[in-house]
């Protein structure tokens, strides 16, 4: 079945009819905020929503999140949102400002969730029209905020086995509403923990030599690990760390027995990012070895990084092109950010797009995960067109 052009332009009038539902959805999953693999409101308003429409969701094994297939057939098409909050305090002052203190959607994840609903209401419709020439998967992820991943949890479940390709939007503050930010390859990075302890024989400042001076060997962890990664490393993988907390003594003239740094490494190449655990343990030993204190690297994998498909991308700009304007399509950049989506991109082609969100009149931009983000709201109905413009373009 060949999808024609008026079929991609009728989803807008389709996608209005459900504008307003679809704010008010997502003010209501706005002000009541749920932390990762806590979202049972959220699955709830979202399951509640699409057996009303007539379909057939089913929570997740998770316990959180949901998954539903819309119309027939062994094509399948997935759309993902995630669904969980941050531990932040919202400090906006909007009347559907978080209910809950200390949790806030400062990621967009209620926009996601909506975009997604909308695109399936939609493709529900035309079900009914005999117009979806495929299967498409709705898939409501827990839990992307947090370090056990919603999405590696979906995957190892084997909730998107048979899955052909995949599509997600996220939030972008930086590009205007009614914009879409594509690139191919890496847009996002791994996102790894790195924690390194150092102990050794503590003693009197006065007497370095009589000691492991574990202070000073710390500084050469913190100064030296990047600088030996930056030459190990093809610098092409954009890899780096940045240590976020340091530890170490609690006296001037005392050297002490024990210290740790803390921080993040991230990195745009899947290769680089798999061989990193090992490289950083290697030179870490190998930098604190003439100091006589003994080194214990502690490496936490969280991301890898979230690499887009071409193929993916061209029918990301075709939807966009379709049903905004080829003038929406607009070229993003790489981020350092980690995202999840990446879990869905080992076995599945795929493409991860960043959706404008900044009203026309923003005279300051605010980031994500910070309690005054905020959405143009009219960026869910945008979203919503192209996820199910992408999905028919992937079915035919």
């Amino acid at each position: 079945m060949s999808i024609h052009p008026e079929l991609l332009a009728s989803l807008t009038p389709m996608v209005k009819s459900y504008a307003d539902e679809l704010v008010a959805l997502r003010r209501d999953i706005h002000a009541h905020p749920e932390l990762s693999w806590q979202e049972e409101r959220t699955t709830g308003l979202v399951r509640d929503r699409l057996l009303a429409a007539g379909l057939q969701p089913r929570v997740l094994p998770t316990g959180t999140g949901l998954i539903c297939d819309v119309g027939e057939g062994d094509r399948v098409v997935a759309l993902r949102a995630d669904i969980d909050a941050l531990p932040l305090v919202d400090r906006k002052d909007v009347p559907y400002a978080s209910t809950v203190p200390g949790v806030c959607h400062a990621c967009g994840h209620d926009v996601h969730t909506a975009t997604v609903l909308g695109a399936g209401l939609v493709l529900a419709d035309l079900v009914r029209e005999g117009q979806l020439p495929g299967r498409v998967r709705l898939l409501f992820q827990p839990a992307e905020e947090s370090p056990r991943s919603g999405a590696r949890a979906i995957v190892d479940s084997g909730a998107v086995d048979g899955v052909k390709r995949i599509f997600a939007l996220h939030c972008d503050p930086k590009t205007a509403v009614g914009q879409v930010g594509l690139r191919v390859g890496a847009i996002t990075a791994s996102a790894d923990q790195v924690h390194v302890r150092l102990t050794g024989r503590g003693g009197h400042t006065a007497r370095p030599h009589l000691t492991g001076d574990l202070v000073f060997a710390l500084g050469k962890v913190v100064t030296e690990l990047p600088a030996a990664l930056s030459r190990r490393v093809d610098p092409r993988s954009a890899l780096s760390v940045v240590w976020g907390r340091i530890e170490a003594g609690k006296a001037p003239n005392a050297i002490p027995a024990e210290g740790e740094v803390e921080g993040t490494l991230r990195c745009l190449d899947q290769a680089a990012w798999e061989g990193a655990q090992e490289l950083v343990e290697d030179l870490v030993r190998a930098i604190v070895a003439p100091y006589n204190v003994r080194a214990e690297v502690s490496y936490d994998r969280n991301v890898p990084p979230v690499e887009n498909e071409a193929a993916s991308i061209g029918i990301l700009a075709a939807a966009v092109s379709a049903t905004e304007g080829p003038e929406s399509v607009v070229t993003t950049e790489r981020s350092l950010g980690g995202e999840d989506f990446s879990w869905y991109l080992g076995d599945i082609p795929g493409a991860l797009a960043r959706l404008g969100v900044r009203p026309p009149q923003a005279t300051a931009e605010v980031d994500l995960h910070q309690g005054l983000f905020d959405a143009d709201e009219r960026a869910i109905s945008v979203g919503a067109r192209i996820l199910a413009a992408a999905a028919l373009l992937s079915l035919q």
